[in-house]
């Protein structure tokens, strides 16, 4: 076991060298290294889909700059592979750290039944009013996220149940553990990474530009996601077959 995790960590030292260029300016190589292992001590059952899949999830986190070890990230196991997601924490990090308007706070909430929630729009200015009810385990009925800049600005983005079911629905991980076990995780997840769209973010590099824009436009617009699978299905049949009348 110990050649297995000194292999593991060289491969992984060697892949974080590999992509220098690409990684963030304050990247801690060997703190992400020493968080790696921890995980996959934590998460043996990962060690079935092989260290290339492994390897290649974790590049993905760590041109982001994101922590799997602090949940800002994931490698979601999908029948035979591994899917790399953004949490919505690795979400908000980035979003403070490369949105080139300065932001104060940004964040998603779920919203259940018997809490008060109220969006507002006033001479242009969106604002909201959100009070959950106490330890409220009530029906979950929407998700709401939002971000307040340093300049007084503020978005706000909304999604029904049904938005976010429809959202789910269209997720090739829909039956996953982290839709089965974290499901108001994953709400938060999707209504921010919506909200991240509209976010205009400098990134270091085009690889985390191309990274993050990718992750965030998989669960996020459930009408698109139904247009690009009914175009998928249409390229996907053979040329010269019989027409329907």
């Amino acid at each position: 076991m110990a050649n297995e995790v000194t292999t593991f960590s060289g491969a992984l030292s060697l892949k974080l060298e590999s992509a220098s260029d690409a990684l963030p300016k304050d990247f801690n190589k060997a703190r992400f290294i020493q968080n790696t292992l921890a995980l996959l001590n934590d998460h043996p059952e990962l060690q079935k889909y092989g260290k290339e899949q492994i390897l290649a999830g974790l590049m993905k986190g760590a041109v982001l700059g994101l922590d799997f070890y602090n949940k800002e990230a994931y490698l979601v196991p999908y029948g035979n592979s591994l899917n790399y997601q953004t949490d919505y924490r690795g979400a908000k990090k980035l979003a403070k750290k490369y949105s080139i308007r300065p932001i104060l706070d940004i964040d998603a909430k779920i919203v259940r039944e018997g809490d008060d929630f109220q969006e507002t729009v006033d001479g242009g200015k969106t604002s909201f009013r959100f009070s959950p009810k106490p330890f409220n385990d009530s029906k979950i009925i929407g998700a709401f996220a939002y971000v307040t800049y340093a300049d007084g600005g503020m978005m706000v983005d909304t999604m029904s149940l049904a938005d976010l079911e429809m959202t789910r629905k269209h997720s090739k991980a829909q039956n996953s553990m982290a839709w089965k076990d974290f499901t108001s995780e994953m709400y938060r997840k999707t209504v921010l990474h919506r909200l991240c769209k509209h976010i205009e973010l400098d990134f270091e590099n085009p690889a985390q530009r191309e990274l993050f824009t990718e992750d965030v436009a998989i669960e996020t617009d459930p009408k698109q996601d139904m247009q690009n699978e009914i175009a998928e299905e249409a390229n996907s049949m053979p040329f010269g077959g019989d027409d329907e009348s």
